[in-house]
């Protein structure tokens, strides 16, 4: 009967993980979607992604009882690295990430930003004074040699990307690091669900305020609201609570590992649904990146 237990167990963990990975791809194709159709700010769809999503986390997190606000209160440090995780991790990662999207598309942007594991092994040797080992050597010029292949497309001199989506693109995979390595402290005390939940309301009401959110971009359709809600509902809340189980359930190298369903998920739906095409030096650079990613873990 145990051993039944744990296998269902398993199971669960293994769908929790793959639809969190899917949430998350088919999230960023329908930021290209959205993007490719309306006349929209890339700072107004992010302010709003996270004040909705950060709402829905929070009222969660309180269902649950999992948010003490009076231990919160009391601790300054505490405070302080949500605040910190907000702007310089979460908001920072979001902004880039769909901005990425937006001049590149969702599969290329969703790959790039998995180097991110890259600029956290880098960041540990620097802060350790450590040498990189031969495997994070040859992981690091792995990626670098998938970035060059789609920054390139395998032609020296020449530029595939835009500067703004290769930019934007790697800026994505520094905020999807700083996000990893600011909220290891602040979860560790309070918890996944509420520091997250608190990262995205703070991170979006500072974007609220920048983007003005309240004005409306003209044009926007039943269609874009869908688009919007897929973003929040499906990518933000339903993906982020379904990996966070997975984790729970099959422990964090395997659910690790089909993390990597979401770039793949990303740009299947680019092709199918959006018409991207991606050229076989694309390709190669998707599999030398994706390959760090899983060696890397």
């Amino acid at each position: 009967m145990t051993e039944t237990k744990e296998k269902n167990r398993q199971k669960l963990g293994i769908f929790c993980c793959i639809a969190g990975g899917v949430g998350w791809g088919l999230s960023g194709t329908c930021g290209e979607a959205l993007f490719s159709q309306y006349p929209i700010d890339t700072s107004w769809v992010t302010a709003v992604r996270m004040t909705v999503a950060g709402t829905l986390l929070l009222l969660f997190a309180l269902a649950k009882h999992s948010l003490d606000f009076k231990a919160l209160g009391k601790d300054k440090k505490g405070i302080m690295e949500i605040v910190l995780f907000a702007l310089a991790g979460l908001a920072l990662c979001q902004y880039a990430y769909l901005s990425a999207i937006k001049w590149t598309n969702s599969g290329t942007a969703t790959v790039i930003q998995n180097l991110s594991i890259v600029f956290i092994a880098v960041y540990v040797c620097l802060t350790t004074r450590t040498k990189p080992d031969k495997k994070t050597v040859f992981c690091i010029l792995l990626a670098l040699i998938g970035v060059w292949l789609l920054a390139t497309g395998g032609k020296p001199g020449n530029m595939e990307l835009t500067p703004r989506g290769l930019f934007w693109g790697l800026m994505a995979g520094v905020g999807a690091a700083s996000y990893s390595l600011l909220s290891r402290a602040p979860v560790g005390r309070f918890g996944s669900i509420p520091v997250t939940g608190l990262g995205m309301l703070i991170g979006g009401v500072v974007l609220c305020g920048i983007a003005q959110v309240w004005k409306v971009p003209a044009g926007l359709d039943g269609r874009a609201v869908l688009y919007l809600a897929v973003i929040v509902l499906v990518g933000t809340v339903g993906a982020f609570t379904l990996f966070l189980q997975g984790i729970a359930l099959v422990g964090p190298v395997k659910a690790a590992l089909f993390a990597c369903l979401e770039p793949l998920t990303a740009a299947t739906l680019s092709i199918v649904w959006l018409h991207a095409s991606f050229t076989a030096a694309d390709l190669v650079g998707f599999a030398c990146i994706l390959a760090t990613v899983v060696l890397m873990r």
